[in-house]
């Protein structure tokens, strides 16, 4: 049963596409995600005054 979900669902991956799109970029999209992160621990520090 695990073995038909996992074909079928490779199956549909392959046919999407791989679901990269031409507009994002790796970079901008990891910079980003790391900026936030970043953000939110220095504003979780600045409230957080032990």
């Amino acid at each position: 049963m695990t073995s038909y979900a996992a074909a079928a669902l490779t199956t549909l991956a392959e046919e999407s596409g791989g679901g990269n799109h031409e507009s994002l970029s790796p970079y901008l999209t990891g910079g980003g995600a790391l900026f936030a992160l970043l953000l939110l621990l220095w504003i979780t520090t600045r409230f957080n005054r032990d």
